[in-house]
């Protein structure tokens, strides 16, 4: 009888243990999107990085985390736009059709000062949104005319 009240308290003892100790558990995809977003709100581009590259290693085939990636890289102080380019080209590639890709690789290309190259992606955000209000047209479409203003 002794070795079963032995034993009672310590499988109670180890349930206690157990409940008290944290349990550590990654971020999600979404918590992981989230967490960048709010970085890239306040400027915080190298952060954002940390967050997005860790997304990209851990799931490759995540389109808004490349797309993500890719404006860091283009946003910062000192632009990155191979690295950019680089994202926002596997972003189109896993998911041809997303618009915040086709925005932004059309304004690194204005940025990069080939503007034939932007108007492509603007006439597939066309096509992709069925007319030439959607919000992401509109951006691309601005940034493209006030590059051949500047530059005539």
């Amino acid at each position: 009888m002794k070795h079963v009240v032995v034993l009672v308290l310590w499988a109670v003892a180890s349930m206690s243990y157990a409940a008290d100790t944290p349990t550590v558990s990654t971020p999600t995809a979404s918590e992981r999107l989230a967490s960048a977003r709010q970085f890239i709100e306040r400027k915080g581009w190298s952060r954002a990085q940390l967050d997005l590259r860790s997304l990209v290693r851990d799931e490759p085939d995540n389109a808004d985390a490349h797309n993500l990636l890719a404006y860091t890289y283009r946003k910062q102080e000192k632009p990155n736009l191979p690295k950019a380019f680089e994202h926002y080209k596997i972003a189109l590639k896993l998911n041809p059709s997303h618009k915040g890709a086709h925005e932004y690789i059309g304004e690194a290309y204005v940025m990069d000062r080939k503007p034939e190259l932007a108007e492509k992606h603007l006439a597939e955000l066309e096509r992709i949104c069925g007319n030439k209000t959607c919000e992401e047209y509109v951006d691309l479409a601005q940034s493209i005319a006030a590059f051949r203003k500047a530059n005539p």
